[in-house]
């Protein structure tokens, strides 16, 4: 039986000066990734002392922040796969975006298993991600051998995780930290050859993924609330939920960074591009993702008791979420050049010294961590407007 010839086509890739936007059918890809996010707000909220379910059962913080690295570490490789996939191979024929949307069922399956991956549904969770592998390297086979020399490492990762899924106790950790250091470290071992991206397409893409997870901490205000009365304490931690999620957003989005980083990459030879593209934007981008998933859980428990301090699992996640985001844009903006001050590294550990404030009270904590990101963005303002002036004097 012969496949349907508008399945079978076999089209090059875009011509590598030729500029290429973000499509409609990867912002719908990246709402199925997001969903990953939220189950993971959720196995890092099972450390705060209970599961989620009503059994009264809880894995301890520091075991349930392991697990949200391991699993958030494996399918951020994936995902980041998926976005230099479609930079190549632009999802713009039937036959792609069929295997884009399968990829995204293997999403799925991933994030359904999420909240028991170390407890049964390791299992499935690998399936989902053989789903993704298998789909990712035949569509980036039409562009270039080179995701031949990855594909071993994928699936390698794959059968670490399944075995994982059958063991229980220190194992299933061993198995799984090994699938991560093998994906993570692959890239040192392969090279960054044969890999042409496009500057515009990957700023644009990781930007609106950052808008979509940041939504996500907004949802953790609907969860928290839900079945509370609306009195001025909720009222006043969810508008302080919103103006912390909102500040991150400025962090990241509030000058003409993302014109910056395109000349950045742009600048760059081919091969040196990829290296900066896998340094500012899937090492660098990991604290700022996994900060978001902190503030998420830490607003969540916030929102449901926001007159009481908080437990000091909780404290600890928020203060550690705001620290996480801010190093993580540092190191972004160093890898790219892009002009900063100092002062986001001592803020990220002024963030950490809030969370005595959080023990006594969450409102306190938060409203904090919000006049400091506050106050560090308006000195920045201050500072890039001087700079202006002085070179608009001239000499």
């Amino acid at each position: 039986m012969r496949l349907p010839a508008w399945f079978a086509e076999r089209a090059g890739p875009v011509p590598e000066e030729s500029e290429i936007r973000v499509s409609t059918l990867e912002l719908f890809f990246d709402l199925v990734f997001v969903f990953t996010i939220t189950q993971l707000t959720h196995l890092l909220v099972v450390g705060f002392g209970e599961d989620g379910h009503g059994t009264g059962h809880a894995v301890p913080i520091g075991e349930s922040a392991l697990r949200v690295l391991l699993v958030f570490g494996v399918m951020w490789w994936m995902y980041s796969g998926y976005v230099w996939l479609t930079n190549t191979i632009p999802p713009a024929r039937p036959a792609r975006r069929v295997l884009i949307l399968l990829g995204m069922a293997g999403f799925t399956i991933m994030a359904l298993s999420i909240p028991t991956a170390f407890d049964g549904s390791g299992v499935a969770f690998a399936i989902g991600y053989l789903l993704l592998v298998l789909v990712h390297a035949g569509l980036y086979l039409q562009a270039t051998a080179a995701i031949v020399r990855v594909v071993p490492f994928n699936l390698a990762a794959t059968a670490l995780i399944g075995v994982a899924g059958y063991l229980h106790g220190p194992w299933n950790y061993v198995l799984w930290a090994a699938a991560l250091v093998l994906v993570w470290g692959s890239p040192y071992f392969i090279g960054q050859k044969g890999f042409p991206l496009r500057a515009e397409h990957i700023v644009e893409r990781h930007g609106l993924l950052v808008i979509v997870v940041l939504g996500e901490s907004m949802l953790a205000i609907g969860i928290g609330a839900a079945g509370l009365a609306v009195d001025w304490g909720l009222g006043l931690a969810a508008v302080l939920g919103l103006a912390l999620g909102a500040a991150l957003w400025w962090v990241y989005f509030g000058g003409d960074d993302e014109v910056r980083a395109e000349h950045a990459l742009r600048a760059a030879g081919q091969e040196r591009r990829t290296r900066l593209i896998l340094g500012a934007y899937f090492y660098a981008h990991i604290p700022m993702l996994l900060g978001v998933i902190a503030v998420a859980a830490g607003i969540k428990k916030l929102i449901g008791h926001p007159l009481s301090g908080m437990k000091p699992a909780a404290a600890v996640v928020l203060a550690a979420g705001v620290a996480l985001f801010l190093a993580g844009d540092h190191w972004y903006r160093r890898l790219l050049a892009i002009p900063q001050g100092g002062q986001r590294a001592l803020v990220a550990v002024a963030a950490l010294a809030t969370i005595p404030l959080g023990l006594w009270s969450g409102i306190v904590q938060i409203a904090v961590l919000v006049a400091l990101l506050v106050a560090m963005l308006a000195l920045e303002g201050r500072r890039e407007r001087a700079a202006v002036t002085d070179v608009a004097a001239g000499p």
